[in-house]
């Protein structure tokens, strides 16, 4: 996960391009998403009770997990991750290093700590910091395709 915050400090500098083709949104947007995401679940997984965690089989989890892979235009965010409407560089900045400081305190957290995913279910700590890594993979991907740069 590191690379991945390493890649999206990278990213900053192009915060204000866009590709309608690939996306209706900037950079900065999906930049800001991403970080948005990975300090909310963090501190959802937090302030989670682990005795409440239930072990489930969910068949989208299993298939975007197994293939680790999210499939482009089917997900809606909640209105808690999306990005304002001005975003500011500084702000991404902030999000940036707080992102770093929970992912340094990932392994602190209980392995039950838990949290809700709209269409995954209810993920521990392990399954929610996977799912970190490849929806922050998804809009990496989506960054990179609106610089026409692949990789």
């Amino acid at each position: 996960m590191e690379n991945q915050l390493q890649d999206i400090a990278y990213l900053i500098q192009f915060r204000d391009r866009c590709n309608s083709q690939v996306s209706n949104v900037t950079v900065a947007w999906h930049l800001d998403h991403i970080l948005k995401v990975i300090n909310k679940i963090h501190t959802i997984l937090q302030n989670s009770d682990p005795t409440v965690y239930e072990k489930r089989f969910n068949v989208w989890r299993s298939i975007s997990f197994l293939f680790r892979f999210i499939p482009r235009g089917k997900g809606k965010s909640p209105a808690s991750v999306l990005p304002p409407s001005d975003i500011k560089t500084e702000n991404i900045l902030s999000q940036l290093e707080e992102a770093r400081i929970h992912f340094s305190k990932f392994e602190e957290l209980d392995e039950n700590a838990n949290f809700i995913h709209p269409v995954f279910g209810q993920l521990n700590k392990d399954q929610a910091k996977y799912f970190l890594k490849i929806h922050t993979k998804h809009h990496l991907k989506i960054i990179r395709d609106i610089l026409g740069k692949s990789r």
